[in-house]
């Protein structure tokens, strides 16, 4: 885009899409408007604006700058006021602030090119040359292009579990919409489906919300992440891709595990595993999702030490489990529920009582199973298709949507976590920062020396 005078509309001002206006002013490129329906969560999303403070980031400060250009920027912010410093892992309410900060500034500074409008978007349209964005009010806004920077969808409901038949409050589809504590005395089990980081984090919440009963957290294998080791050295990553596209994951991780440590055997691999998901076949893609993500995820998405303490801790007392299984069925019991599912290996079926089941399988992918009402929308009418592996949003090198037709739009892009089918590793920030980074540069026609991110 060349005319100052072009606009941007960005649908979601969570971290992917507030990055993306910052970068659209400091590329001095078209003035943007970002629409978001929770004005709690301008510049935070779901994952900072419904944190507790026990939740940490999971990712070390000194890697957590949201500018690319400047990797001490949130180092820089801590220390000036007393909150940390490069090696510490702080609480992602703190990220938030930082984030928001950011963003009031920029509007403070511009606010004839950084509007934020307050609503939900109900449905986007390309025509006469650009794009028009719908609220569910009525009220309709024209842009020149559109960006969908709508996060991580709720997750889905695991087979067997539902609101509709269970007692009321028994079971919290999304641990980020309710306080899933309320209601609970320590004589209570809350069961949580899934032992990922979302569970780790409803965990915590748990605790320090007082709960003091037995906390179960169930999945088909049991895996829970594992933790940051303290002063782990810098790991500068490989410079060649290795071999035989995503099976050289496994083989490159046991080959300099025993040599380096598997810390830094993953950790090693950050640089180019959007180049080997990108040179992966679908099969392939497909058989590394089903057969080696889980231990992937575990080994690659860490803990902070002072979390993994807390939890070992919970662990320790006989508050928290965390077991392999799976899940069966769910019956009504009490002002509960009976929570079926056979132990993995097992031949047995264990039902265990609970006062709350609370789903932590984390993000949901499959567009064709989202309630969002811009999202069915541009579903509906074909104007946005799912990857292939139903992952999120089908989208080319470009970020550009692709619609039912197989074709790529040239006025609406996406950006984050629903574009992880064709990236992969767009969840934390330092992937989304080199993408809105990238993004505005198109956007903006900027002309940068250095090469691109992802």
């Amino acid at each position: 885009m060349r005319n100052p005078s072009d606009h941007v509309l960005i649908v979601g001002a969570g971290f992917s899409g507030t990055l993306l206006a910052l970068n659209l002013l400091r590329h001095e490129g078209p003035r943007a408007t970002i629409v978001e329906r929770r004005e709690g969560q301008v510049a935070r999303g779901v994952a900072y604006s419904a944190a507790h403070p026990s939740h940490l980031l999971n990712v070390r400060a000194g890697n957590m700058s949201a500018l690319p250009d400047d990797p001490d920027h949130f180092v820089r912010w801590l220390e000036a006021r007393g909150e940390g410093g490069r090696t510490s892992f702080v609480p992602r309410t703190t990220y938030g602030a930082y984030l928001r900060e950011m963003l009031d500034e920029a509007r403070a500074r511009s606010p004839e090119r950084l509007t934020l409008v307050e609503g939900q978007a109900a449905d986007l349209r390309e025509e006469r040359g650009g794009v028009r964005l719908t609220l569910d009010g009525g009220r309709t806004i024209e842009g020149d292009a559109a960006v969908l920077a709508v996060g991580n969808l709720p997750p889905h409901d695991p087979p067997g579990l539902g609101p509709d038949r269970l007692p009321a409050g028994v079971y919290s589809p999304d641990p980020w919409a309710a306080d899933i504590g309320e209601g609970l005395d320590d004589s209570d089990t809350a069961i949580l489906i899934g032992t990922g980081l979302t569970a780790v984090d409803a965990a915590l919440l748990l605790d320090a919300r007082g709960f003091r009963g037995r906390i179960l957290a169930l999945s088909r294998r049991g895996l829970a992440p594992h933790r940051h080791q303290d002063g782990q050295p810098y790991c500068p990553g490989v410079t060649e891709r290795p071999s035989g596209s995503l099976s050289g994951i496994v083989r490159h991780v046991r080959r300099r595990a025993g040599a380096a440590g598997w810390r830094t055997a993953v950790d090693e691999l950050r640089p180019m595993t959007h180049m080997m998901w990108g040179a992966a076949t679908r099969d392939e893609r497909a058989r590394f999702l089903r057969h080696a993500r889980p231990y992937w995820d575990i080994h690659r998405h860490r803990l902070a030490p002072q979390v993994a303490d807390r939890i070992d801790a919970l662990v320790r007392e006989g508050r928290l489990d965390f077991a392999a299984g799976k899940t069966l069925g769910v019956e009504p019991e009490g002002r509960g529920a009976r929570l079926y599912w056979r132990p993995r290996g097992a031949d047995e079926v264990v039902g265990t009582l609970a006062a709350r089941i609370v789903n932590c399988t984390g993000p949901q992918g499959d567009l064709t199973r989202s309630r969002e009402p811009l999202l069915r929308a541009l579903i509906d009418r074909g104007a946005i298709r799912p990857d292939p592996l139903r992952l999120g949003l089908d989208v080319d090198a470009s970020a550009r949507v692709v619609d039912a037709r197989g074709r790529a739009s040239d006025r609406v892009h996406a950006i984050g976590p629903m574009t992880r089918g064709g990236v992969w590793e767009i969840v934390a920030v330092p992937d989304i920062r080199w993408q809105a980074w990238n993004l505005a540069r198109r956007l903006s026609n900027a002309q940068w020396v250095g090469g691109e991110g992802l």
